[in-house]
């Protein structure tokens, strides 16, 4: 079974990808030279005045021991951090203890005032301190997570309760800034913003009516803001948040609801792609459009739902099909593989999106797809061709990494057969036969200059950025290119 937790990259910024030095720095160089340790006392200072306004926004952003542990990431177990180390005793227990030392240290030090011992032993209070943490927080991002030593860390605790007092006097409502959601109703519930998220919190089970995450823990990395498939996390003050939600477009969500189903079938088109069909039970009918998606629940604590765009169709809404293809350590694709059969009851969201609703009025339509990205133009090519559409010339240009990867292939090429004004134009990137054609999507556009299409895009994050460079390159206007990436 593949892991919960995700590692992804988190060294956005210079700050963030070398802060580490400073740790190293004061922590392994000030047991030479005491008196690095000093550079601390502006640090602590930083830290808490930035926490009056901004909460814990140094701990993901600035803090040198957060960069350290969040290099290690690569050779981190990422496993689960244990509730002992977020319980309120231990925390609180542990800053007082912290506290007690450290004050108990500075008396004794301060004995020596006016002497020249004094600023070495001042200092190397803190270069123990330093120290400590590299220790103690190297050892727990090794063998728990990166972060497990942020979750009782003293200064995490004196950043709070600087944070509680900015709050408390009205002053952080206007300066503090919080990862945020343009619409909920757009959240695919995917979880991976909380597979993310150093600190494991929830941000997609937990925010509330304004579109903001209020989590005190919350260390406003943006970790989850740059994996949010559905692109709709930022990081951003309340009066924005409220701005952006009233502008924001949520048509695509107008049809959301909760579904009963059951898996009427299970169909095996490749060894790693199975397609699900489900009859809806309650309701027992859904509107839908071609090139919308579902969201299919794969698991109840915390509670997950994978999106998958529905790959068939019937004209009564009684039931829909999706596409899964197993994904190599894929934490849902494995659920769904060994845990959804022919005759389960499933839940179901939906339908959503309107990023693919392909205008019919269009005289030419140009629709590009690799991979998995194919499932949505099954229903999609039908429709504007069976259902009618003003389009003259429909192309479809489907790409794969080997021979055997095509799916509804023989669907594409009898389309094709029985109507002249669709061209089905197929390319390998790993052919093995020399007579198929080797390629990419991306190469198939140039070279045929296929301009003047209103064109619509799934597949890869990598094959969509190039198919948007190829097509800003033949002169296509932004407002004729739509896409999804997968």
């Amino acid at each position: 079974m593949s892991s919960y937790f995700i590692k992804t990259g988190r060294l956005f910024t210079p700050v963030r990808k070398y802060a580490w030095l400073f740790t190293l720095l004061v922590g392994i160089g000030g047991l030479w030279y005491p008196r690095l340790g000093l550079l601390v006392i502006p640090v602590m200072l930083s830290l808490v005045i930035m926490a009056f306004f901004r909460g814990r926004y140094w701990c993901g952003n600035f803090c040198a021991h957060g960069s350290l542990f969040d290099s290690l990431l690569p050779l981190s177990r990422n496993s689960k951090i244990p509730a002992f180390f977020k319980a309120k005793i231990v925390v609180g227990g542990f800053f007082l203890w912290f506290t007690f030392n450290l004050t108990r240290k500075f008396i004794r030090v301060w004995s020596l005032s006016g002497t020249g011992a004094f600023w070495d032993r001042l200092g190397m209070i803190f270069v123990s301190s330093y120290l400590m943490v590299i220790i103690a927080g190297v050892l727990l991002s090794l063998f728990v997570t990166p972060r497990t030593w942020c979750n009782f860390c003293p200064m995490g605790v004196l950043q709070r309760l600087s944070s509680k007092l900015g709050k408390l006097l009205g002053v952080a409502r206007k300066t503090d800034v919080k990862v945020s959601i343009t619409s909920s109703k757009l959240c695919h519930k995917c979880g991976k913003c909380a597979r993310v998220c150093p600190m494991q919190l929830l941000p997609y089970a937990e925010f509330p009516e304004h579109n903001q995450f209020t989590a005190e823990n919350c260390i406003k990395c943006a970790t989850c803001v740059e994996n949010c498939p559905a692109g709709i996390l930022y990081i951003g003050p309340e009066q924005e948040a409220a701005a952006k939600s009233a502008r924001t477009d949520e048509s695509g969500a107008d049809g959301r609801r909760r579904i009963t189903a059951r898996v009427a079938a299970v169909k095996e088109l490749k060894p790693d792609v199975r397609e699900y069909t489900f009859q809806f039970l309650e309701p027992e009918k859904i509107s839908y459009k071609p090139g919308q998606f579902l969201l299919l629940k794969i698991q109840d604590n915390p509670e997950m739902f994978r999106a998958y765009t529905i790959s068939s169709y019937c004209t009564d809404g009684r039931s829909a099909g999706i596409i899964v293809k197993k994904v190599k350590d894929g934490y849902g694709t494995e659920m769904i593989f060994n845990n959804v059969k022919a005759g389960d009851v499933v839940e179901l969201e939906g339908p959503l999106g309107n990023s693919l609703q392909v205008d019919k009025k269009a005289a030419r339509l140009l629709f590009v797809a690799n991979g998995i990205g194919i499932t949505p133009f099954i229903p999609l090519v039908y429709d504007v061709l069976e259902k009618g559409s003003a389009a003259r010339d429909v192309t479809l240009v489907y790409g794969v990494r080997h021979e055997n990867d095509f799916i509804y292939d023989e669907y594409f090429r009898e389309l094709a057969a029985k109507h002249p004004r669709f061209r089905y134009l197929k390319v390998v990137s790993r052919p093995e036969d020399p007579q198929v054609r080797k390629g990419y999507v991306t190469n198939v556009v140039e070279e045929l200059a296929l301009t003047g299409y209103k064109t619509y895009i799934c597949g890869s994050k990598a094959m969509t950025a190039d198919m948007l460079q190829v097509l800003r390159k033949l002169g296509y206007d932004e407002e004729d290119i739509f896409y999804e990436a997968v």
